[in-house]
């Protein structure tokens, strides 16, 4: 973790309510795709944190989805704008166990830490696959960007004005991969874990008071004890989770 300040290059709306911003300045912590960083915003006294979209050596690109009055003022930051940041924080994906073939599925707001894993498992010689699922057309973001990687994309809709009617296990159940990864909300975790066929890993979403693991107010259930989604996460593998305790 390391705590720098930096500076907005782009603050933009990709949908009505999903924003893309990029932050320029030393991002040298980030190490892994599936990291996420916690921005001080005036006016409130918690950080926001927000999952790492893509990176680069000089900058870092976040998506985020507008619900609150924190986002709301996220929103209203001009370009030149200087942000505190915490960065490189949790333990992102690991690429190593992928096999040649991996699955990469998103939902909603679980979607951007999965652009810069894809983008990796790419620069690695793998193929990934890729679902994204909405609730309908006009929520839906960065399918064009992940299409523009060259990777077969799929998208669920739950009212089928896109892709395939329903939920991203409509999909995943008639494709073959060597392991998946993924991020999005509860209800699509308990779907997809009774339908994979393989391992995973899972990036949870968890609303976080510190953000570095001090408050234990973000932890997860699994056999090997308590785990701190925001710093021995939000990765957790598929195995290690004690599933009963999320019904």
């Amino acid at each position: 973790m390391k705590q720098t300040i930096l500076t907005v290059t782009e603050n933009k709306h990709l949908t009505p309510d999903v924003c893309r911003m990029t932050l320029a300045g030393d991002v040298s912590a980030i190490t892994a795709p599936g990291q996420f960083i916690n921005l001080k915003i005036d006016g409130f006294t918690l950080r926001r944190p927000i999952s790492v979209c893509d990176y680069d050596d000089k900058s870092v690109t976040i998506l985020y989805k507008i619900v609150g009055h924190g986002t709301e003022a996220m929103e209203t930051l001009v370009i030149g704008t200087e942000i505190d940041t915490l960065i490189g924080l949790g333990n992102g994906y690991d690429t190593a166990k992928s096999g040649d073939a991996p699955l990469l599925i998103g939902g909603g707001v679980g979607v951007p830490p999965l652009y810069n894993l894809c983008k990796k498992l790419l620069a690695e010689g793998k193929r990934p696959s890729v679902i994204l699922g909405f609730n309908k057309k006009s929520e839906i973001f960065y399918a064009d960007e992940f299409r523009a990687l060259g990777v077969p994309t799929y998208i669920a809709t739950a009212d089928g004005s896109e892709g395939t009617k329903g939920f991203v296990t409509d999909v995943m159940k008639d494709l073959d991969y060597t392991y998946f990864y993924t991020c999005g909300p509860m209800p699509m975790f308990r779907a997809i874990e009774k339908t994979a066929k393989t391992s995973g890993q899972y990036s949870f979403e968890e609303r976080m008071g510190c953000g570095f693991g001090a408050c234990m107010g973000c932890s997860c259930k699994t056999y090997y004890g308590n785990k701190r989604i925001c710093k021995d996460g939000p990765v957790l593998e598929r195995e290690e989770i004690i599933w009963e305790a999320h019904a």
